[in-house]
């Protein structure tokens, strides 16, 4: 799931530090040619083969060193040095060179070792989260996930699309922290979330069901506090052939309405309610807010890593200011500019995950 355009600035830099290397040996080269006899160049000779170890495969850091040793013996043998000085930094070099052969090395088996952890992650992400199709009851569907480190995908924010009897059923959620263990509450709120979606008639009572399944798994983990605590979420319900929407909102962001004409409007929740996971510090019953949902409009469910997304002065995103005007835009294509508008707005530095689902009425 691509998002937006990632920043060019780590790229850049990545580039100029796999050229340092090189420029070390010319400016060492430089560095002997033009200074006198008795100041040795040395120190860059040893730094070029240590800073492509790193950086570089095995094969340029071996050809690195490998340079640096004969421009040493090259300058040396122009100069005519003292044998023993010219054997001391010839070893200095070898040794050098040999040592960042060995840190290449261990440096690339801890990045195969990384990236199969991260495969790893993502494939039982993805078997969590997966694809929504793109019509689903009637309705344009569209759906996005986006780490706020590039190159993390496992995390807590989670969301679902259902067709049941009782209409197209979805949520959007995210769940208190980070990693597999996130992972595994994403995976007991979504699978409640799908058996009580085909058998409960109203959406307070899928949202009672996903509760009771919190309840049950935190238990048989050993607490609350092993099993990640509580899942903020909204749930929304498109009958069919009805033209409106019901949400259940349990402590989540609320969803905004998209209008035929370019508003904006959020729907918000019928009274405050405790997120999931919190249902022993008290209880009330769940009540669904009902809106319009004609032809053209559109739902937009997200989590916080939208609406608390941050500028360099610390002022929030606005999804409603972001939204309004694209009435007639792609679920797909209305995602794409908004993450990437995201993107902008933070400067690529997101503090949050952000999952973002967008339901349309054709």
């Amino acid at each position: 799931m691509g998002f937006g355009e990632a920043p060019e600035d780590g790229s850049v830099v990545r580039a100029l530090a796999r050229l340092l290397p090189a420029l070390l040996i010319v400016g060492g080269a430089l560095y002997d040619v033009l200074t006198p006899i008795a100041y040795t160049a040395v120190p860059f000779f040893t730094a070029a083969p240590l800073v492509a170890a790193p950086l570089s495969s095995l094969r340029t850091t071996v050809l690195t060193g490998l340079a640096s040793f004969l421009a040493v013996h090259a300058l040396h043998a122009r100069f005519g040095l003292p044998h023993a000085d010219v054997v001391t930094e010839l070893t200095t070099v070898a040794t050098v060179s040999a040592l960042a052969v060995g840190i290449n090395r261990v440096v690339r088996r801890g990045d195969r070792r990384l990236a199969s952890a991260r495969e790893v992650a993502e494939a039982a992400q993805r078997a969590v989260l997966p694809e929504p199709a793109e019509r689903i009851g009637g309705f344009e569907i569209a759906a996005r996930y986006e780490a706020a480190q590039e190159g993390t995908l496992v995390g807590g924010d989670l969301y679902a699309v259902q067709d049941t009897p009782y209409g197209v059923r979805l949520v959007v959620g995210d769940v208190r922290g980070k990693g597999m263990g996130a992972v595994a509450a994403v995976a007991v709120v979504l699978g409640a979330f799908r058996e009580a979606a085909e058998q409960e008639a109203t959406l307070e009572a899928v949202a009672g069901r996903m509760e009771r399944a919190l309840a049950r798994e935190g238990v048989r983990r050993g607490g609350v506090d092993t099993f990640e605590g509580f899942t903020t979420a909204v749930l929304a319900e498109l009958p069919h052939g009805e033209g409106t929407v019901r949400v259940v909102n349990r402590g989540h962001p609320p969803p905004l309405l998209l209008h035929a004409d370019g508003t904006v409007r959020p729907v918000a929740a019928s009274e405050a309610a405790l997120p999931l996971g919190m249902g022993e510090l008290g209880a009330w019953p769940d009540r669904a807010a009902e809106r319009p949902f004609p032809s053209g409009a559109a739902l937009l469910l997200h989590t916080d890593g939208l609406s608390e997304a941050r500028d360099a002065h610390g002022r929030f995103f606005d999804p409603e200011r972001g939204l309004a005007g694209r009435a007639g835009t792609a679920p797909g294509a209305l995602l794409a500019r908004l993450a990437a508008e995201v993107r902008r707005h933070t400067g690529g530095r997101m503090a949050d995950d952000m999952a973002l689902l967008v339901v349309r009425r054709t």
